[in-house]
């Protein structure tokens, strides 16, 4: 038996699923992924990681741009029951994660294209919590809008 969904419901269906998709990639990356880049040899790192960028944007790529269509689409198609507050707060959320993205990760991955290099390696990982942090908060949000719209 198949359910209809309203159009609100299934933007909001795309947020949260989109969304945690990135938040256990994002956290995937940081704890696993990103520090093991130093354990990688000089001579093949720029190989390496020209194949680790080119791997991950096939990944990522398609599921940011879902994310960021729902997260905009989600201001005009709103379940009832779910409060504007929450779509302008996750695409609050998630400006910051692309803003970390374009601003802090791709210059440092831009450093280590080359090369390994310590101190951009470091920075690649602390300043990725700034996007852990707002994919994850931005998974909270959602998660109290399926909230709201149970209840409504």
């Amino acid at each position: 038996m198949m359910l209809a969904m309203s159009a609100p419901h299934v933007i909001l269906l795309l947020n949260v699923v989109s969304t945690w998709f990135m938040v256990g990639l994002i956290w995937f990356v940081q704890i696993v992924h990103y520090p093991l880049f130093s354990g990688v040899p000089p001579e093949p790192f720029a190989a390496y990681h020209r194949r680790h960028v080119r791997r991950t944007t096939w990944v990522v790529a398609p599921v940011m741009l879902v994310e960021l269509s729902a997260a905009l689409a989600l201001l005009w198609l709103r379940p009832a029951g779910v409060p504007a507050w929450v779509a302008w707060a996750g695409l609050a959320l998630l400006a910051a994660a692309w803003g970390s993205t374009w601003l802090l990760q791709i210059p440092r991955h831009n450093e280590l294209a080359t090369c390994y290099a310590p101190a951009p390696h470091a920075a690649l990982c602390n300043t990725n919590w700034l996007r852990t942090a707002a994919w994850t908060a931005r998974g909270v949000v959602l998660a109290a809008a399926l909230g709201f719209d149970a209840h409504s």
